[in-house]
Order: structure tokens, then sequence, then C-alpha cells
């Protein structure tokens, strides 16, 4: 393997489950067909990252070792054959790699299918592009393809605050529909300033919010973005006959009967297949052009957590994660 500067980029390796992640020089990748290489700028440290690391998330079928990280933003280098999307110097994002055997973002370069991508939009840093494609994703896929959100519905999105939840009340208001959305008492102001409706999930029960919000007859969409018993407080909240329940953490054992007396349906998210299967890639890079499309309307802007990492301190960003110390989404410098 050839060690000219030019051929090699700086990466960090999980080399092995539960121990700290490992920055290493190694072998600049080059863009198959239908590729491009995409000069790393930011990638965002997701949940799954950290579990992944920790031996933990077995459904990402993420084999060590490893280059980890789903989500970046930066600008394209090299293009591969067949690919007319993108042309050089272009600045793009998407949810590219970290799993299913596939290169992640925590390095200098990837090379992502061009059909994952979408470009950047021109009001977000690169900081800001790398935070939203997991999150994004995860709920237009819900909202959107799933439940087909729309004007004149009232919603309810569990953990209205977090990554995923504070983009499905966004996505959901900007649809047209009556955004409520639980969360601490901590986190009320933050869903406030995103429009919704808050919720204190501690010192207010299902029936409670209920009968205060929907009188009783329950909510049009409830999504879960929280899993385990919330799940469960999802399928009672749901209206009757049409009422719609999304989880993207619906992995446990539930009793489908609260929601079965309701007449009530739900959908499971994945946002993961495309990785894992190669089906829906195109998709994926359709979902970020219509997150690229709402931030540019000023219907979108991601909340970032304060601390700044580079690519050296990735350990002390995914030890933040992990603790989930952060408010907003942890990003990493990588440029």
């Amino acid at each position: 393997m050839s060690t000219h500067p030019l051929n090699t980029m700086r990466a960090a390796v999980a080399v092995e489950y539960q121990q700290p992640l490992d920055v290493q020089t190694l072998q600049k990748p080059s863009p198959a067909a239908g590729q491009v290489l995409v000069r790393v700028m930011a990638s965002a440290v997701n949940p799954l990252d950290t579990k992944i690391s920790a031996g933990k998330g077995g459904h990402a079928r993420q084999s060590l070792p490893a280059v980890l990280g789903m989500d970046m933003a930066g600008v394209v280098e090299q293009v591969g054959s067949g690919v007319t999307a993108f042309a050089v110097g272009d600045e793009v994002y998407g949810m590219a790699g970290g799993i299913g055997g596939h290169q992640g973002a925590l390095a200098q370069y990837i090379a992502a299918d061009a059909e994952l991508l979408a470009r950047k939009p021109n009001n977000l840093s690169m900081r800001e592009a790398a935070a939203l494609p997991l999150i994004f994703i995860t709920a237009w896929e819900g909202l959107v393809d799933r439940a087909n959100v729309r004007s004149g519905q009232k919603v309810l999105i569990h953990g209205g605050a977090g990554g995923v939840g504070h983009v499905a009340v966004q996505i959901a208001k900007a649809r047209g529909a009556d955004v409520f959305a639980t969360g601490s008492a901590h986190s009320r102001a933050a869903i406030e300033r995103l429009g919704a409706t808050a919720i204190d999930y501690r010192s207010s029960s299902v029936d409670d919010y209920m009968a205060l919000h929907t009188s009783g007859e329950g909510f049009d969409i409830v999504y879960d973005t929280v899993g385990g018993s919330t799940l469960d407080a999802s399928f009672a909240a749901a209206k009757i006959y049409t009422g719609h329940v999304l989880s993207c953490l619906g992995w446990g054992d539930h009793a489908l009967a609260p929601l079965s007396f309701r007449g009530a349906t739900y959908s499971g998210v994945f946002t993961l297949l495309p990785l894992l299967t190669g089906k829906g890639r195109k998709h994926h890079g359709e979902i970020m052009a219509e997150a690229t499309r709402m931030a540019e309307a000023g219907q979108l802007r991601v909340l970032l957590d304060e601390q700044r990492f580079t690519l050296a301190e990735v350990n002390q960003a995914y030890e933040r994660v992990s603790r989930a110390g952060n408010q907003g989404k942890v990003v990493i410098d990588i440029a």
C-alpha cells in the first residue's frame, strides 16, 4: 500500500469493542461507479455510533475494525463513472456509511453512493448539515412516507427536543399540522421555540393530555422516538379508527391490545435499511433534497450541542453522547 501523503487520509478507527477509537493513517478511497469521493468537513455522532463501538449495535451489522460515522457533510473532490447529479466542488451531505460494512464518515474522505446524497443547504453550515441526515430521514420516513402528515391533523411527537423529535416537530409544522410534543420541564422552552405545544410527560398522564388537547379523542398521528413504555403510551393516545402510531424504536415486546381496541394502525421506521440492503438508496437522497428545500425555505433548523470536537477528540465526543450529556447534536469537525 502506498504511503504517499496524497494517497492517504486520517480516520478514526474502532479497532475493538468497548475500546477507544484510534486515529490512524489509512489508504484514501477512490470512487467506484455511481460514487463520489467527498472531502468530509463535519460528521455527526449518533447514539447508534456509540452503541456500535460498545458492541451493542448488532442490528447495524458493522464488524470491527471499522471507520464509524453515518452522517456527514463535505465537498465533492472526485466523481465516479455514471454520476451526473454532482460535480467536483459541490457541497453535499447525507447518511453515507458507518454501518453494513461500509466505511464511515469519521475520516478525511469517504467514497459515497451518489444516490444517498443531496446538495447541502446554502443557509446551513457544514456542522449543521452534518447533524441532519439520520434524524431528518427517520422523521420524514415516519411522518411523510408512512403517515402522510398534513394540514388539519393533530400530531403528537414523543421526545420533541431530541434528535429525531425536534426535526419531526418541524416537518409536521411545515406540512400544516397542529403539533404537540412531550419532553421534560427542562426541554419545554426548546419545544415551544419550534412551534409545538409542550407536554410535560412527568406531570401529565396520557388521559390528561388527550383530554386537554383532543377532547379525549386522541391524536391523528403519534410518533414515538423514545421506545419502551413510551410506545405503549402511544398506542393509548391514538385516535379511534384513524389514528396512526409510528416508532423508530419499536424493538421491544409490546401488547397490541390498546391499539387494536382503538382500531388504529402502527408503522415501524428502520432508517438503516438502504445501507444494509441496498434497497431504497435513491429515496434517501430524495429525502435529503427535501431537507435542503425546507432549510432554504426557513422551515428547518438543527439544534447543535455547544461543545466542539476535532477528529483527534473523537473519544471525548463519543463519551458525551454515550452519557447523554449533550443538548443538541454533537458534531465533529473533520477538516
